[in-house]
């Protein structure tokens, strides 16, 4: 048992400045920062280094620049090589293996060894891979590395009498071996016959494909081959079948294509069913059985991309009824006109592991989309699709703020928040907007109220550190008043007497009533306003709680709070105000622009707080010791990256917190008095076009090994931090409501707000809220003094909460209720609350709580509400943190931690021990950065590439458990049987056989093959295999039914040659006798 011990309510304590430790990265536990006391809290820490186990789970959506494609007609599985190096193997529905090269090249070619489980790559660096698909996660068997001679292309064909080709004019010709002189048949399917006679020159036919049929005309099915006369024609595959021609057209350019059919044998009728169509970003398979071709319903999640995806969310072990309700909704949306048929790549074999439970992913798009995942069992299926841009007005062409600041997408998701048990939805938009959104299972016609926060702070400050650490000089309060802020505007609008806009926002919503289907329906728009012909900043954090009924935000002017239930601003305060007169920084302002209107709005507060009034005050100048600079600012070159959806945009390597704030102006050189820390005033703000995640990439210099490029990227994050500090204002990073305790004095908990900035700042704000329904929808909530100022390391990423038996304390939440029902007088709809209170049970969980709080260069645990730092953990001093969450884990609790340079953490709580440290990935791009996402139950994922979802655990058990969750890629399937030539044909046939692989190829066919040709590279195909066969009697089941089905599969063989071999010997025997007859009275000269 863990045991620690702290200065409680009462005692004397010490500032957490003065008393926390310091210990050096790496260390084997947080530092305790206290002296003993006579009360003791033990905290059962069950978590150890061996609960932690760091691989990756399974990878879903578009495979990333495809490249070729390969089936198996007999398993039924289908292959995508990719430009990367990576091939997806898919199967039926769960039946989803991602493999990659380890040298990353891109994969040429795919050829399955037809029901043998196994395939064979060809890549680019003259590489032939062979796989072993008989274990559920393949591995490479055997490679081949060519010295002397470059392959192109690998080409299995069959021996027919005639075959077709296609050629660059559009034109298909039919050969025969009986006249090779010239074709037998010329045709040009999409070429008319002009006026003078000519044929009209047509697109080259890349690929055709000449396909029989037992039951029907032949189907010859090409790509390309389109007339020029139209400009910018798509994409088309052409099927003729007959005298028909259908031209089906893409939506991207076509990459390969496959028809399927019946038998496995080239030398058969084939018998065609459909076609897959691989294209650029989709997967398209047709149904050749059909007359009109239609398309079949595609089961894998392969349109995650239809939008750029811009930010991510992940919920493990949600509410149970919330996938069922989503997906009834979201069912009545699905398109219509798919095949009937069933999904025709069924291979493998899935069933549903012991360790599942409801999991939901949510991707938010660039055109502002919102799309809800169902991820449970390590599968994806879309359950419902929200679109926010139905609740503004379309922007005009040359109107809003499209024109004004160049944006594409204005409707682009910037972060999402959700809360699964009240259903209550909110979205942040990047045109500084954001909307709730409340569940309900009937559609409504609705108004829809918009609020309008004007949120701008005036003054142009300064930040200089105090040359004497014990006596600082404070400014006053008076000298850092905010700018007025308004719930309304008084004129919308309007503009300032020199044409500049003010006091509107920038998009416009719709004003009339409106019909809302079922699922999610708007409630509340809350918008930021111009200010002076600037337009508002981007919201950098966001906070909801459904059991407060009220709503947070900030960036980088300030922070504001709305009461969604009486549709109110009840705080809109900038950053500094927060302070007060104990602002732990100096600041130098200008002189401030003339108020054009009166504050209005009673709630709104300057100056909550009065805090350490009684301690020394700090002045905190450890951002400028986090990292080396160098004088010159050209650290790095960022790449500008083109977004699918929009131009070039600037991928900065910058903290995802403070990134939508940096102004990028050069620095500020030094004066003789030391360094100035300077505040950027209000101009005109870095927005950007709408920044798709998925094309956040990071160009490097050239560098010769990878630590020089994690040196880069460290030194970059190093400029832009630096640039934090003196170029922007303090931005609110995260907020969090939850029961605390807002002062030292006070002896239960009750609502706060806790708020985290970007200087490391963490601010308490204690509530008042009524607890009566009727009041809670009449009372206002006001907004109390702030209890207290942590100070940390880097911008404040995240809160959590334990109470002092180390069991994580939940936020309070509303349960759902749908306020569209049908009224009951016997069942009143009223409001049904949850809390979690730490102090609900003084025996179960002592006094007072634990408070976590996590920035991007350490972690800190207090102690409320004596406010006393306990631990202090230094995660890193070379990186700094992108993502911190405290996460629920084999029944415990822990700190998950995810680096810029790849590492990816977990600390103990509250000791903060490390447990974890594995360097995941060499190099953090922004796409990565800006989508990492931690879930409970040791799950998280990110965008590994534009069009993927990458999942990866760090549980052990779930690592133990993971064969068990994954789908086989190989059943044991018999070979179908070749057609029976019969012994006229084989007879009158010719010499025409098929010949064995062993025959052709074998070492006494065509000798041993020179050592110099090609390099053999042994694989570890079966050493996976071995290590889960390993494991005890299962694996020894396992490889024993292996070897059965492998020993009866040759014994089938076996039978069918005999049965083959008795069939020609009874058949020769009948000629034979009959011929004996034939012959037995003749002479001799008879013959």
């Amino acid at each position: 048992m863990k045991k620690f011990r702290k200065v409680l309510d009462g005692l004397t304590t010490s500032s957490p400045g003065g008393t926390m430790g310091s210990p050096s990265c790496g260390s084997a536990a947080g530092t305790p920062t206290a002296a003993p006391t006579p009360k003791e809290i033990d905290v059962q820490e069950t978590l150890v280094s061996e609960n932690f186990q760091l691989c990756k789970t399974v990878r879903h959506g578009f495979p990333y620049q495809p490249t070729s494609l390969a089936f198996d007609p007999v398993q039924k599985i289908l292959a995508i090589g990719s430009r990367s190096g990576g091939v997806r193997i898919l199967g039926r529905p769960g039946v989803d293996c991602y493999c990659q090269h380890e040298s990353g090249a891109a994969v040429l070619q795919l050829q399955f060894l037809i029901n043998e489980g196994a395939l064979v790559t060809a890549c680019a660096d003259d590489t032939l891979h062979l796989w072993n698909l008989r274990q559920r996660r393949p591995a490479v068997l055997h490679s081949l590395k060519f010295n002397r001679e470059r392959f192109e292309k690998i080409h299995w064909h069959h021996e027919g009498k005639q075959f077709m080709c296609s050629h660059s004019d559009g034109s298909l010709t039919l050969w025969t071996l009986r006249n090779t002189t010239k074709p037998f048949q010329v045709t040009f399917p999409h070429g008319k016959i002009q006026k003078d006679g000519r044929k009209e020159s047509c697109k080259p036919i890349l690929k055709v494909e000449y396909k029989t049929s037992r039951s029907s005309e032949p189907f010859v099915i090409f790509s390309g081959g389109l007339s020029y006369d139209k400009a910018g024609r798509r994409p088309a595959l052409t099927i003729m079948h007959g005298k028909a021609i259908t031209v089906l057209e893409m939506d991207y350019p076509i990459v390969e294509f496959m028809v399927l059919c019946e038998t496995p044998y080239n030398n058969e009728v084939q018998d065609p069913y459909a076609v897959v169509v691989l294209l650029e970003k989709d997967l398209i398979v047709v149904d050749l059985t059909q007359s009109n071709f239609p398309v079949f319903e595609n089961p894998y999640p392969m349109d995650i991309h239809e939008s750029p995806v811009t930010c991510t969310a992940y919920f493990a072990d949600c509410p149970p009824d919330i996938i069922p309700i989503l997906y009834s909704i979201g069912a009545k949306n699905k398109k219509t006109g798919y095949s009937h048929k069933e999904w025709p790549i069924g291979g493998g074999t899935w069933t549903l592991g012991s360790h599942t439970y409801p999991e939901i992913i949510i991707t938010g798009h660039a055109d502002g989309s919102i799309k809800f995942w169902d991820a449970s069992a390590f599968t994806l299926q879309m359950l419902y699709k929200l679109k926010t841009s139905k609740v503004f007005e379309k922007p005009k062409p040359g109107e809003g703020r499209a024109a004004e600041l160049g944006e594409e997408d204005p409707f682009a998701v910037q972060m999402v928040s959700w809360c699964p048990h009240s259903r209550i939805f909110c979205v942040v938009g990047i045109s500084a907007h954001i909307i709730l959104y409340r569940f309900s299972k009937y559609d409504a016609n609705t108004q829809i109220v918009s609020l309008e926060v004007r949120l701008q702070c005036e003054p142009e400050d300064i930040i200089t550190p105090s040359e004497n650490e014990n006596n600082p000089c404070f400014s006053e309060p008076g000298s850092h008043s905010p700018q007025p802020h308004h719930q309304h505007p008084l004129s919308p609008g309007s503009r300032t007497p020199d044409g500049a806009k003010d006091s509107i926002p920038c998009l416009k919503v719709k004003d009339k009533m409106v019909r809302v289907p079922p699922g999610y329906q708007s409630d509340l728009v809350i918008q930021l306003l111009w200010v002076d012909g600037e337009p508002p900043q981007q919201i950098t954090s966001l906070d909801l709680n459904s059991a407060y009924g009220l709503l947070a935000f900030g960036n980088c002017n300030g922070l504001a709070v709305v009461d969604y239930l009486q549709k109110t601003v009840i705080l809109c305060i900038s950053t500094l105000d927060l302070y007060g007169a104990t602002d732990p920084y100096q600041r130098l302002t200008r002189s401030p622009r003339r108020n054009r209107q009166s504050t209005s709005g009673k709630h709104c507060m300057r100056g909550l707080s009065n805090f350490y009034s009684d301690s020394k005050k700090r002045i905190r100048t450890s951002y400028q010791s986090l990292t080396e600079l160098t004088d010159n600012q050209q650290s790095i070159d960022m790449e500008r990256s083109k977004s699918p959806t929009s131009d070039h945009v600037n991928g900065h390597c910058t903290s995802p917190t403070s990134q939508p704030c940096s102004a990028g102006k050069p620095r500020i050189p030094m004066g003789p008095e030391g360094p100035r820390l300077t505040r950027r005033g209000p101009g005109r703000p870095p927005f950007r076009k709408a920044q798709s995640a998925a094309c956040m990439e990071i160009s490097l210099p050239v560098s010769h090994t990878e630590e020089s490029r994690e040196n880069s990227f460290s030194r970059s994050r190093s400029s832009s931090v630096s640039s934090i500090d003196r170029d922007t204002k303090e931005a609110i990073t995260t907020l969090q409501f939850g029961e605390s305790y807002g002062r030292k004095s006070d002896a239960l908990p009750t609502p706060c707000l806790w708020v985290g900035t970007s200087l490391g700042v963490g601010i308490l704000i204690p509530l008042s809220i009524p607890t009566d329904q009727e009041e809670r929808m009449e009372d206002p909530v006001t907004v109390g003094p702030s209890g207290k100022l942590q100070m940390l390391k880097g911008s404040v990423l995240r809160f959590g909460f334990l109470d002092c038996n180390g069991a994580l304390i939940q936020s309070p939440y509303e349960v759902w209720r749908d306020l569209n029902a049908p009224e009951d007088p016997d069942r009143p709809r009223r409001r049904k609350l949850v809390h979690f209170s730490p102090s609900s049970s003084q025996d179960a969980f002592g006094e007072g709580h634990l408070a976590i709080v996590c920035s991007e260069r350490q972690a800190k645990v207090f102690l409320m509400p004596s406010q006393s730092c306990l631990f202090v953990h230094n995660i890193t001093e070379s990186s700094f943190v992108l993502r911190a969450d405290v996460v629920s884990l084999c029944n415990s609790v822990c700190l998950a931690c995810f680096c810029a340079n790849g590492h990816v953490m977990t600390l103990s709580l509250p000791s903060l021990r490390p447990l974890m440290d594995v360097n995941y990935l060499p190099l953090t791009d922004m796409r990565i950065a800006r989508t990492f996402c931690f879930t409970n139950e040791g799950q998280a994922l990110y965008l590994s590439s534009p069009t993927e979802i990458q999942r990866i655990t760090y549980s052990q058990e779930m690592c133990d458990n993971l064969q068990e969750m994954l789908g086989e890629l190989f059943t044991p399937i018999e070979t179908p049987e070749a057609q029976n030539r019969g012994f006229l044909k084989g007879f009158f046939g010719g010499n025409a056989h098929t010949f064995d692989r062993e025959e052709l190829f074998g070492e006494a066919a065509a000798g041993k093959a020179s050592r110099s040709l090609a390099q053999h590279i042994p694989g570890q195909g079966g050493v996976e295999g071995m290590k889960v066969a390993a494991s005890g009697a299962v694996g020894e089941l396992a490889r024993a039914r292996i070897a059965l089905d492998e020993r009866g599969q040759r014994l089938g063989e076996l039978e069918e040659r005999t049965a083959l071999m008795m069939t020609s010997a009874e058949t020769f025997s009948k000629h034979a006798h009959e011929l004996m007859l034939k012959c037995k009275d003749k002479k001799w000269y008879q013959f």
